[in-house]
């Protein structure tokens, strides 16, 4: 995986923020790459743009320890610029965190969130622009309950194709309003390139197509439409 500057992964960052997920996905599949697509339910809760960052994993566990999660406080510190928090819950029921907690890590440049599991506080994550997808809303807390028990080490979430989708530290996280897709940090370029080629192309297709050339047509002269 390439080592990136700062400036380099807000660049990233702005780019992939003009392309689609399903665009990606696309480009993903020709490249191989073909169970990236979190799973179905996994849907924007908060937000009004769509999600781009790079990924710094947490992952947790229920417990019945009382009191706070002090590795909860620390791994929400160390996130950085441009990262989405993506969150392996392992949990039931409960809300991995709410506005608060996102208040934390938006000063610390943070855009958003990924959960496979619960979130509370949704209509002020709105207003504040965080953006967050997770499988469901959950009023209830966690302390008690469950617990963090790492960060920045590899995780597993529910895939759409079925198969987990398995998301290291640095990896790039898309989300839009077809779902999330997870890009492996050793291909983010060129997937970058060949998603930015593909929406330009679709730009003609849908031209093409508005001034009365039919699919048929379309698809003899561009390829997969």
């Amino acid at each position: 995986m390439p080592t990136r500057t700062t400036t380099d992964r807000a660049l990233i960052r702005s780019r992939f923020l003009t392309v689609d997920v399903a665009n990606v996905a696309d480009v993903l599949d020709d490249l191989g790459h073909r169970d990236q697509a979190l799973a179905t339910d996994v849907t924007c809760v908060a937000g009004r743009e769509r999600l781009a960052g790079w990924a710094f994993t947490i992952s947790g566990a229920m417990s019945d320890t009382p009191g706070r999660d002090p590795l909860k406080a620390r791994a929400c510190n160390q996130i950085g610029p441009d990262e989405v928090s993506v969150w392996q819950g392992n949990g039931r029921g409960v809300c991995y965190f709410g506005e608060l907690v996102a208040i934390g890590m938006m000063q610390r440049g943070s855009p958003g969130a990924v959960l496979d599991g619960g979130v509370r506080d949704k209509k002020w994550l709105h207003e504040i622009g965080f953006t967050t997808f997770s499988r469901y809303p959950a009023s209830v807390q966690t302390s008690g309950r469950w617990r963090v028990s790492a960060w920045q080490t590899t995780v597993t979430l529910p895939g759409a194709s079925g198969k987990p989708v398995v998301i290291e530290p640095g990896d790039f996280i898309l989300g839009d309003d077809d779902g999330v897709i997870v890009i492996p940090g050793g291909v983010v370029d060129v997937v970058l390139e060949a998603a930015e080629a593909m929406t330009e192309k679709e730009v003609d297709v849908r031209a093409a197509i508005r001034n009365g050339m039919t699919l048929a047509d379309a698809m003899a002269e561009f390829g997969r439409i």
